[in-house]
């Protein structure tokens, strides 16, 4: 199995890129997160989950960190969770991040996930305590250890923003991670959104 990729970003798409490999080019499935810093001609590292099925044969899913690879095995480990949820709930909610929603039992915030309903969320949050997450165990984030409640990213609010005013969450996700690359990570909020409406007008 393939377990990690070094080459030549050929093309980014909506959900998978195609990396060149010394002529071979392997097409990786990635969060939109992971997309958005991927760029055409820029050399990139991928950790790399394999996945079989019967049906689908070889399916690479592709991520920039470890522990976010780490985070994707562990979330693929709960029923109901397939290989799309869990780049979806990793998309709102990086390893860390994910790990305080869990310890909070924050089951709202991992429901802003796409394809996760409030059942699921449910499921997820349970399911996770105490397990490996990444780099960390979901054990070493008790509400106790912080005087208070983790922030939702900036990025993520943003895009629940724009959700609210009717734009779908794959293009509110598009245009929120050009914006914040544009701007820098300490981007304020309402800048942040305000740079995403525009880019939603171009």
């Amino acid at each position: 199995m393939i377990g990690r990729l070094r080459g030549t970003v050929a093309e980014v798409g909506e959900e998978e890129a195609l990396i060149d490999v010394m002529g071979v080019g392997y097409v990786v499935r990635c969060g939109s997160r992971t997309l958005a810093r991927l760029a055409e001609g820029m050399d990139a590292t991928l950790q790399v989950e394999s996945h079989w099925g019967e049906q689908t044969g070889l399916t690479l899913y592709g991520f920039l960190a470890r522990d976010e690879r780490g985070a994707f095995v562990t979330l693929r480990g709960i029923q109901g969770v397939g290989p799309k949820a869990a780049l979806a709930v990793l998309d709102v909610l990086p390893p860390a991040e994910l790990a305080a929603a869990v310890a909070r039992d924050d089951k709202a915030l991992v429901a802003r996930a796409q394809g996760v309903g409030p059942k699921l969320a449910l499921r997820i949050v349970t399911e996770l305590k105490g397990k490996p997450l990444g780099a960390g165990t979901v054990a070493g984030f008790t509400p106790a250890a912080t005087s208070e409640p983790a922030r939702a990213t900036v990025s993520g609010e943003a895009i629940a923003v724009l959700m609210g005013l009717g734009v779908a969450e794959p293009q509110a996700r598009r245009v929120v991670e050009a914006a914040a690359a544009r701007l820098g990570e300490d981007a304020e909020p309402q800048v942040l959104i305000k740079a995403a409406l525009q880019e939603l007008g171009r």
